[in-house]
């Protein structure tokens, strides 16, 4: 099966489907492209056919940290990082897991702005492979990964990792309204008791 508009590619042979976008500015719209992916498992949900459906969304560490000079790009990635949270759960009653990944690798941009971290060594293993991702890309949409949705893996090389989003911090109370001159105290002690937060890249 196969499905095409002028922003997105939609292929399906057996089990397995894959989402191209066909323009790059479209290329983080994956909150419209999952539509095509979800509609098969959506409706044999409601037929009651059994589901086992896997979505795997890609991110980037740029999506996680923040990159300097890439406001736009950080926040769509940021985007689909909240989008897999979201759909883990709302999809989770049809049978389907959502899951995304924040990849390091070569690609036509990172060969560019990155030359002499991505150029490829003489010898030896290739940490910027692409297909260096590959291998759970397939655990995650396998029957093996279940049980596992809503989670962000960063993967680079040989390291695969858990990357561990926003979380609620230290917090101070009164009854009523803070005045915004009590406020500063307030906020210097929260930051004081929080741990420092990971740099953003190319800070």
């Amino acid at each position: 099966m196969s499905v095409e508009s002028d922003v997105v590619r939609y292929e399906r042979s057996g089990p397995i489907a894959r989402i191209t976008m066909n323009r790059p500015q479209y290329r983080n719209a994956q909150n419209s492209a999952m539509t095509y992916a979800l509609d098969d498992a959506f409706y044999r949900a409601k037929a009651d056919s059994p589901v086992a459906a896997r979505v795997v969304n890609t991110s980037s560490g740029a999506g996680l940290m923040g990159s300097v000079g890439q406001a736009n790009y950080a926040a769509a990635k940021a985007g689909v990082a909240a989008l897999t949270q979201v759909a883990a759960v709302e999809l989770a009653r049809y049978g389907v897991a959502v899951n995304a990944i924040a990849p390091t690798a070569r690609t036509p941009m990172t060969e560019r702005v990155f030359a002499q971290r991505m150029r490829a060594p003489a010898c030896g293993f290739d940490a910027m492979d692409p297909a260096n991702v590959s291998p759970l890309v397939v655990w995650l949409a396998s029957a093996q990964s279940e049980g596992v949705t809503g989670r962000m893996f960063e993967v680079e090389g040989g390291t695969v990792s858990l990357a561990d989003g926003w979380r609620h911090g230290p917090a101070a109370s009164r009854e009523g309204r803070w005045e915004p001159e009590q406020l500063g105290p307030v906020v210097r002690g929260l930051i004081a008791a929080a741990p420092a937060p990971a740099p953003v890249y190319g800070a």
